[in-house]
């Protein structure tokens, strides 16, 4: 008897538990979507859980590749959750060329929303890393500016 009641404890545990995780992540996203501002129509998210870099190597970084229509205009922006130890920052690139990033390393200035006035169609990359290779959670939001 005692043993169903630890298997039905845990799995009610289990259940909560990943139910909290998940409502996180989406009212991250919605809370982020909504900072994006009224003339912003939210489009795609992007969620990150990062581990910190190891010692002398490198940050880890997610690349998410969209495609990117002529003519119009979006806006980047990303969340990072309290309890990250370090800050997100979303980078937009054309292949190898970055064309924005949400943070200057020179001037420790941070750009969050930007805004990206597409001159043509095509694929373009956003990575999202955290500044000094620290772990964290954050999300980043595409949204389509209404002209």
């Amino acid at each position: 008897m005692i043993r169903i009641l630890t298997i039905i404890l845990f799995g009610i545990l289990f259940v909560f538990t990943g139910n909290l995780q998940a409502q996180t992540a989406a009212d991250l996203v919605e809370k982020c979507a909504n900072d994006a501002g009224e003339d912003a129509t939210y489009l795609k998210d992007f969620v990150v859980k990062m581990g910190e870099a190891a010692t002398g190597s490198r940050p880890p970084v997610a690349r998410y590749p969209l495609v990117l229509s002529k003519n119009n205009v979006y806006r980047f922006s990303v969340c990072t959750t309290e309890q990250s130890e370090g800050k997100a920052i979303i980078r937009l690139y054309d292949s190898n060329r970055i064309i924005f990033s949400s943070y200057d390393q020179d001037t420790k200035e941070e750009f969050n929303p930007f805004n990206f006035l597409c001159q043509k169609t095509g694929i373009y990359h956003v990575f999202i890393s955290f500044l000094d290779g620290k772990s964290g959670e954050a999300v980043g939001i595409l949204s389509y500016v209404t002209k």
